[in-house]
C-alpha cells in the first residue's frame, strides 16, 4: 500500500513539474507587436517580480495593446488561473494516503486559504468589469483590498509549510507553486495600483 501511495505521489509530482514547464514554455513564446510587448515590459518594471510579470503577460500583448486597465485585468486573470490550478492540485495531494497528520493538516489549511484567495481574485475581476467614471475610486479601493487579502491568504498558506511539517519533495513542489501564485498576485496588485494612480 505504501508503494502504491508513493507511486501516486510521484505521478502527481511529475504532473506538477510538467504543467509548470508547459506554463513556462508558453509564457516565453515570442509575440507579435513589439510596441505592445514593450508596454508590458515597461509596466512590469514597476512590479516586485518584473521577469515573471513579463513572461506571464507578454503572450497577451495583442489583447492588452497599450491599455493599463486591460493589463491589470489580464494580470488578475492569469493570477486567478494559477491560483485555481494550484488549489486543485493541493486538493488532490491532500487526499493521498501515507501522509502524516501534520502534513494533511497543512495541505488542507492551504487548500482553504487558496480557496479564499480564488474568491477574492474572482470578485476583483468582476468588479473591474463594472468600472465607470463615477464609481472608479470606490471600485478600485475594493479591488486593491481584495487582492491584498488574496496575498495574505497565500502567505498564510506558505507559512504552513515552514519548518519540518512536510517531507522534502512534496514540500518543495507545493511551495514552488504557492510562491508562484503569491508572486503573480503581488505583480497583479502592483499593476492595479499603477492603473489606479493614472486616475488620481
Amino acid at each position: 500500500m505504501e508503494s502504491f501511495s508513493s507511486n501516486i505521489l510521484a505521478a502527481l509530482l511529475f504532473l506538477l513539474a510538467f504543467t509548470t514547464s508547459m506554463d513556462s514554455a508558453s509564457a516565453t513564446r515570442p509575440t507579435a507587436g513589439g510596441t505592445n510587448t514593450e508596454f508590458i515590459r515597461t509596466s512590469c518594471s514597476a512590479t516586485t517580480y518584473p521577469k515573471l510579470c513579463y513572461t506571464s503577460l507578454s503572450t497577451h500583448a495583442a489583447a492588452v495593446r497599450q491599455d493599463s486597465k486591460l493589463l491589470a485585468h489580464t494580470a488578475l486573470s492569469v493570477t486567478l488561473d494559477s491560483a485555481r490550478s494550484t488549489s486543485t492540485m493541493m486538493g488532490k495531494l491532500s487526499h493521498i494516503s501515507g501522509m502524516r497528520p501534520r502534513e494533511i493538516g497543512a495541505m488542507q489549511d492551504c487548500v482553504e486559504e487558496l480557496s479564499d484567495s480564488v474568491d477574492q481574485l474572482s470578485r476583483s475581476m468582476k468588479e473591474m468589469n463594472e468600472i465607470k467614471g463615477s464609481n472608479f475610486g470606490m471600485i478600485m479601493s475594493d479591488v486593491q483590498t481584495w487582492v491584498s487579502a488574496a496575498m495574505t491568504d497565500e502567505d498564510t498558506c506558505m507559512e504552513g509549510f515552514a519548518g519540518k511539517v512536510m517531507n522534502g519533495k512534496v514540500k518543495t513542489a507545493v511551495r514552488e507553486k504557492i510562491v508562484n501564485v503569491a508572486h503573480l498576485t503581488s505583480n497583479a496588485l502592483a499593476l492595479i495600483n499603477s492603473y489606479a494612480a493614472l486616475h488620481n
